[in-house]
């Protein structure tokens, strides 16, 4: 038996997808529209519970994907012999043998605030093209958004302490705890624990140590000591394996210097007061307080109010799988076609599943340095104003290939929280019931309504 990984590769990128975006790829080329143009658009129709605004993250990964995605022979043979294919001519499989994406790509940067209907990421291509990207976006965008705006609002709630991602064991999946660590650096994180994250994209790493470490020697101490010597400069102390308050006095016994403790259990804001006290009452007021275990904003937040004396916090699951909201219910919507060189409207008037026509431009309004409400307007108009208006999609593939640079995460990282910086108070306070105001512009909606005449009855 052959032990198989179950990830992704190059090779297998394109049927990585959902079976449907095949057979509608089979029927647009079987119909003669393989080289007929459509643009699709990624958005929200309504933010997640308790979200006041989510942070764009998983460009980059959506790019590689975008970029690279081609069927090898093997994928091929294996859809050839489907049931559904059975009917499907040889000329639809020479065909995804040389797919390579060749369409256009605009996307608001990674770090980006984005609200309900603003589309995060665009598409214009070759229908087929556009259509079997549907799924892989609205994965890795999806996982990476949640994350990295779980990890903005642990942040808000630290109020300048800092958060490190603990959560690779409890990712749902390996992969995923990989793109979560990015997310997380890039909503704000210090760094993870997630070594290969550290390795992939230059994210500073964090570690202490186990129970099952201290538990392995006979006494706490022998534990300790092996650690601090082994890591002299690094050497982060669990202390609450026994009894915490003993565990810190034998951690600052040895004879060494350490860098921190580590709480990860019991009432960890009384904890975190009685153990400064401890430190620094031996002299030891450089070594720091690390709290983990089962944290999340609310649990943060309220140790901030409390002012308790925590360092830095160590956050798994709730940062991970963004506990409380796991997804943003990210959609994939047919916007417009062409025909002739002119764009044609599209749109669906599903009850509670209704959308705009044509490709769009999301225009943020700005005054005094703070971002004041947002326009969804058609991509070929100009808003008059006299406040800073600016658009928020940018171009990054132009005819298939890659047009601009990307940049560092450190740099999106550092972009993200400018713009969070500029996001007025009352969007960022956890309890708020505050709506940032995203409005359509007169163009779009006269579009909408136009459409709406000439197809619903009445």
């Amino acid at each position: 038996m052959t032990l198989r990984p179950l990830f992704p590769t190059v090779d297998t990128l394109g049927i990585n997808t959902d079976l449907y975006e095949l057979t509608m790829a089979a029927a647009y080329f079987e119909g003669g529209f393989s080289e007929s143009r459509a643009t699709f658009e990624l958005f929200t129709r309504r933010l997640p519970r308790r979200r006041t605004f989510l942070l764009a993250a998983g460009l980059e990964q959506a790019l590689h994907y975008i970029t690279h995605v081609e069927f090898g022979p093997e994928t091929i043979a294996y859809l050839r012999q489907l049931a559904p294919f059975k009917n499907v001519s040889d000329d639809f499989f020479d065909y995804l043998s040389n797919f390579r994406f060749t369409g256009d790509v605009y996307a608001m940067p990674e770090g980006t605030p984005f609200f309900e209907n603003e589309p995060v990421l665009q598409v214009t291509a070759p229908v087929i093209e556009a259509q079997i990207l549907e799924t892989y976006l609205i994965n890795t965008i999806n996982v990476q958004t949640m994350v990295a705006s779980k990890a903005a609002r642990l942040c808000l709630a630290a109020r300048g302490k800092s958060i490190v991602d603990f959560g690779s064991r409890r990712a749902h999946g390996p992969q995923t705890g990989v793109l979560a660590a990015r997310a997380a650096y890039i909503g704000g994180a210090a760094g993870t624990s997630n070594v290969l994250a550290g390795f992939e994209t230059g994210i500073p790493v964090y570690g202490t140590m186990a129970h099952s470490f201290v538990q392995f020697f006979d006494s706490e101490k022998e534990a300790f000591e092996l650690f601090r010597r082994t890591f002299p400069n690094h050497s982060t102390i669990l202390v609450d394996t026994y009894d915490t308050i003993e565990g810190v006095r034998k951690a600052i016994s040895l004879e060494g210097p350490i860098n921190a403790v580590r709480l990860d259990s019991g009432d960890l804001a009384a904890l975190a007061v009685e153990v400064r006290k401890l430190l620094d009452s031996e002299g030891h007021k450089d070594v720091a307080i690390i709290a983990s275990g089962s944290l999340d904003e609310e649990k943060i937040l309220a140790f901030s109010l409390k002012d308790a004396p925590i360092d830095s916090y160590g956050v798994g699951t709730e940062l991970v799988t963004s506990g409380d909201a796991p997804g943003c219910d990210l959609v994939y919507k047919l916007v417009e076609t062409f025909k002739d060189g002119e764009a044609q409207p599209r749109f669906k008037a599903s009850k509670d599943k209704a959308t705009l026509p044509y490709r769009k431009q999301v225009f943020r309004r700005c005054r005094c340095g703070e971002f004041w409400e947002d326009v969804i307007g058609r991509c070929d108009e100009e808003l008059d104003a006299d406040e800073e208006v600016r658009p928020l999609l940018k171009q990054y593939i132009k005819d298939g290939q890659l047009i601009t640079e990307l940049p560092h995460i450190t740099e999106i990282r550092e972009y993200a929280k400018s713009q969070l910086d500029r996001l007025r108070p009352e969007y960022k306070n956890l309890h708020t019931a505050e709506v940032y105001p995203v409005s359509f512009s007169r163009l779009l909606l006269e579009a909408l309504e136009a459409l709406q005449s000439h197809y619903l009855p009445g």
